[in-house]
């Protein structure tokens, strides 16, 4: 059973009526609650509620005014929660410390597939945070990270995850500043990562050089299926190397680079 709330003004009030709603149901499954003036002091109740609930598989919170308090309550909903599968918190403001009480949740999660953290200012602080909880989380395969300001320092988080963790499908990295020293560190987590097969590099101004170092990795993985470089500075000496990779490597079948500067 689905329910779809998205951009109805519901605040505060609305999602108190809500939560009390979602403690005694037995049949959702789909919460979408996007784009709806919910704050931190909602989403209190809303974790409080699903303590009780036992049904509910994905919850929809983008586009709301979820800070780092409302992170904490959902990363305790987190460590006890057996059901929830997807978690959206897109275009939020939970910045590096909400990053932490998420990753502190993940630690002990064993059900969270899908979590998507686009567009929350986490930064390279937060990046640190959800790596050291992907080195003990076993079930999330999908993780968004756009436009999170994590630059290359973030990226070195995040290529110590892909070293260590072995779930991890799918990462978006879009618009994150990460440059060629962010493509360096990520390169040497694909070196040893054999699990993820979808990599997001777009708009990360990574450039000829950056392209290089993930064409060494490329050499080595042996996973990656799909890998997206549009809007990288990438010339024809970048595109030269990625060339030359696609005659060796053999798993990789989707490679975009379009909207690069020709040379």
């Amino acid at each position: 059973m689905t329910l779809n709330l998205r951009w109805n003004q519901i605040g505060d009030i609305g999602a108190q009526y809500l939560c009390d709603a979602l403690q005694h149901n037995t049949t959702l499954t789909t919460l979408d609650l996007q784009n709806n003036y919910i704050g931190d002091d909602r989403v209190q109740r809303l974790g409080d509620a699903l303590r009780h609930n036992t049904t509910l598989t994905l919850l929809d919170l983008r586009y709301n005014q979820l800070g780092a308090v409302g992170a904490q309550y959902l990363g305790d909903v987190l460590q006890h929660d057996r059901t929830l599968t997807t978690l959206n918190l897109a275009v939020n403001r939970i910045g590096h410390v909400g990053a932490q009480y998420l990753a502190d949740g993940l630690r002990y999660n064993n059900t969270l597939i899908t979590l998507n953290l686009r567009h929350n200012q986490i930064g390279n602080v937060g990046a640190q945070h959800l790596n050291n909880a992907l080195r003990c989380n076993r079930t999330l395969t999908t993780l968004h990270l756009q436009y999170n300001q994590l630059g290359n320092i973030g990226a070195q988080y995040l290529s110590n995850s892909l070293r260590n963790n072995t779930t991890l499908t799918t990462l978006h990295l879009e618009a994150n500043q990460i440059g060629k020293v962010g493509a360096q560190h990520l390169a040497g987590g694909l070196r040893h990562n054999a699990t993820l097969m979808t990599l997001n590099l777009r708009w990360n101004q990574i450039g000829d050089i950056g392209a290089q170092y993930l064409c060494d990795a490329l050499q080595h993985n042996t996973t990656l299926t799909t890998l997206d470089l549009r809007h990288n500075d990438i010339g024809d000496v970048g595109a030269q190397h990625l060339g030359d990779v696609l005659q060796h490597n053999i798993t990789l079948t989707t490679l975009s680079i379009d909207e690069n500067p020709e040379d």
